[in-house]
């Protein structure tokens, strides 16, 4: 027997309200989105060694943590990226639904840097040899290459990182208490996997399988 959900007060369902309640964008958030990489996006993506990727397909939304050695993309040409797709954990969410939907979007973030840079495209999955050669690390080919062509680039000030502090409480290290993989995995399966042993194996398994 399904539990109806209550429901929510003060629901804004229509773009009319919404508009309203926020009033109308300055000028600079307008102007600052463009088709392309202009040449300062080009420099600011180039510094980024991480991402998130956010897709949608039949399953419903996904969105994955991307990080690469120097950038975390290479840069084809101004409309044009490579994000060669290293080794994790085999799910391939973001894969399956670039299968049935190409709409992806992008979330680049600079260590110490408040702004982040956000592309909206469309992406294609490749396993061309010489794209995959391209982007090799430590000898490691990437398992296939996604080619994105760009809709949209635009950075995000940087209300959200500064109101955060994220890179000050990223310098203090390791917060206590946060669970661990393994425990996070043996809460979730009820037992059946991660636990002590999935925690003390994980640092040298990630090493040699890192790329």
């Amino acid at each position: 027997m399904s539990l109806s959900r209550p429901a929510i007060p003060g629901t804004v369902s229509d773009i009319a309200t919404l508009e309203a309640l926020y009033g109308a964008p300055g000028a600079a958030s307008l102007a600052k989105v463009t088709a392309h990489l202009t040449e300062a996006y080009r420099a600011w993506l180039s510094a980024s060694p991480f991402f998130a990727l956010a897709s949608v397909g039949e399953g419903g939304l996904d969105v994955s943590p991307r990080g690469d050695a120097g950038g975390a993309v290479s840069i084809l040409d101004d409309r044009t990226l490579l994000i060669p797709d290293r080794r994790g954990n085999n799910r391939i969410d973001s894969l399956r639904n670039i299968i049935t939907d190409p709409r992806v979007a992008l979330l680049f973030m600079i260590p110490g840097v408040n702004e982040c840079l956000r592309i909206n495209g469309r992406a294609a999955i490749s396993t061309d040899p010489d794209l995959c050669q391209r982007l090799a690390m430590e000898g490691q080919l990437p398992r296939c290459v996604l080619w994105v062509e760009i809709d949209a680039v635009y950075f995000q000030c940087a209300r959200a990182l500064i109101r955060s502090d994220l890179w000050a409480k990223g310098a203090r290290g390791h917060p206590d208490g946060i669970p661990t993989a393994g425990q996070m995995t043996a809460e979730a399966s009820q037992g059946a996997e991660g636990g002590p042993a999935y925690d003390a194996a994980l640092p040298e398994r990630q090493r040699r399988t890192l790329w």
